[in-house]
Formats: structure tokens, C-alpha cells, sequence
């Protein structure tokens, strides 16, 4: 199994992520980091600080050397799929390559409605996405784009310099059986499945699911990496049960999520228990 770190930018320092991200940066065993797309902290009081994910994601990225980095995943009710689209390139190339581009609908009704962004309906939501999927893969791939649809239109738009990275990995976040599972087979590189069940019977479900779409449009589902989030809570052997069961289902890289409340040292523990199963 391949392994990868999550460190959502909340209830900690700057600090802090800086030492995480530099330690996982020394470990080979690590090959990304994830920061996440939030303004208000999740689980608990959303009132605790909260860093932006994109700043972040940047920042850290620009303070390693090897480890590669993404936002798991980036909402796309909250920037214009263009803005993300350059912002996406420029960060490949100030990253030497190392950009993971995560991509979700977006959720949080707490942050729209403090911020009066337009959630939407949840099929409203889902038809913004994948026109904005579309948009995004037209950008990263053309010289000149023209797009017309009901949330995005696009008038011979450029997006240049494109990265280094052809294609830039793109990994869409959820588990939606009716549109995030067909998305992925559509775009994907990557697919973090995530889901508020977050089992492994419901994974071995929606992995069927995946399966199905991919046959559908004749995708090779081998073209897709998928991942899940194990939770580390100071017993590794946890952590190492969780992923065998997950690879034995189909998962092939783990991203471990680091509780705020370990040392930056913690990093280093997890990857020795880890490394029998890379």
C-alpha cells in the first residue's frame, strides 16, 4: 500500500504544519500531503482557527523538496472553475511538478451561509460541478477554450503557462453512487473516497459502483488510484488494521490523518509501524 499524510489546516499553528510537512518530506514512505478546503473549522467548535487550504497548500509546498501536494478536495462552489483552473497550473510549475489537483461539489452550509455563497440544491450543486470539471479539463489541456453552459461560459480562454505535469493528476473527493462515482470514471486520476460512513462495507459497495461506471465508458479502472483516510489515535497497530482492510478491498494508498494534539515527531512513528505493508 502507498501512504500519504493529512494535516487539514485547523485548531494548529503555522508551525506546527511546517514541521509535519518537512519531517513527512525526509520519510519515502510518504508520497503526498493533504491540506482541505474549509474557512470554519470541522467536528467541534467552528468558532477554533482555521488557515485557508490553498495558501497553505502553497506555502508547504514551496518549504519541500519531494513530497507532493494537494487540497482534499477543493470545493468548486467557492472559486470560478478558470481561477482554479490558473491557479492550479501556476502552483504545478512553482512546485516543480508536485501538485495533486483535489476536487470536490462542496458542502458546508455553515461557511455559505456566513459568507452568502449560493449552496445551491444538491442537483444544483452536482450540475456546477461537472460543468466545472468540464471547464477545468478544457483549460489544463487546450490552447484556447469555448465552453457555454448553465453555470460557466467560457469565450476563447486561455490558461497559459500550463504546468509541467501532462496531465495534471486530477482527484475528485466523495461517494456519491449517482454522480461523484461516474465523475471519477469520467475525469479522474485519483479517487479519495470519502463518506460520512467511511466503513468498509460501504467502501466495497460503492467500489462495485466504480467498477460499473468505469465499464460503462470503457475507462480502465486500473487508471485510477483510489485512497481512504486512516485515522491514527496513538495505536499504530489500529492504523495497520485499517489499511490491510481497505487494500484487501480494493484501496491502494492510505492517507493518514495526524491528530493536532501529537508532536511533528509522531510523523516518524507512524511511518515505521507503516512501512511493513508499503
Amino acid at each position: 500500500m502507498r501512504f500519504a499524510i493529512s494535516t487539514s489546516p485547523q485548531r494548529c499553528t503555522w508551525e506546527w504544519l511546517l514541521e509535519v510537512w518537512q519531517r513527512a518530506d525526509e520519510i519515502e514512505l510518504y508520497e503526498s500531503g493533504w491540506t482541505f478546503d474549509h474557512f470554519y473549522p470541522l467536528f467541534g467548535d467552528s468558532t477554533e482557527d482555521c488557515l485557508e487550504g490553498w495558501i497553505t497548500l502553497t506555502a508547504l509546498l514551496q518549504e519541500t523538496q519531494r513530497i507532493r501536494g494537494g487540497v482534499l478536495v477543493t470545493g468548486m462552489l467557492y472559486r470560478h472553475p478558470a481561477v482554479l483552473a490558473n491557479m492550479a497550473s501556476t502552483l504545478d510549475i512553482t512546485s516543480k511538478g508536485r501538485l495533486e489537483l483535489g476536487i470536490g461539489a462542496g458542502w458546508n452550509e455553515e461557511e455559505c451561509e456566513a459568507y452568502g455563497i449560493d449552496l445551491g440544491t444538491m442537483e444544483e450543486r452536482f450540475e456546477r460541478f461537472e460543468e466545472g470539471l468540464e471547464v477545468m479539463n478544457l483549460l489544463l489541456t487546450q490552447e484556447r477554450s469555448n465552453f457555454s453552459g448553465s453555470w460557466y461560459t467560457l469565450t476563447n480562454a486561455m490558461n497559459n503557462p500550463k504546468g509541467p505535469q501532462k496531465p495534471l493528476p486530477i482527484c475528485i473527493g466523495g461517494a456519491g453512487l449517482r454522480r461523484t462515482i461516474p465523475a471519477v470514471a469520467k475525469y479522474a486520476h485519483h479517487w479519495n473516497y470519502g463518506s460520512q460512513s467511511m466503513s468498509l462495507k460501504d467502501f466495497q459497495m460503492r467500489h462495485k459502483v466504480f467498477l460499473q461506471a468505469c465499464d460503462e465508458i470503457g475507462r480502465d479502472p486500473n487508471e485510477i488510484m483510489i485512497s481512504t483516510l486512516l485515522q491514527y489515535s496513538g495505536d499504530v497497530a489500529e492504523t495497520i488494521e485499517q489499511a490491510q482492510e481497505f487494500e484487501e478491498a480494493g484501496v491502494h494508498m492510505g492517507i493518514v490523518s495526524l491528530p493536532k494534539t501529537e508532536d511533528p515527531a509522531v510523523i516518524e512513528d507512524i511511518a515505521e509501524g507503516l512501512s511493513v505493508l508499503s
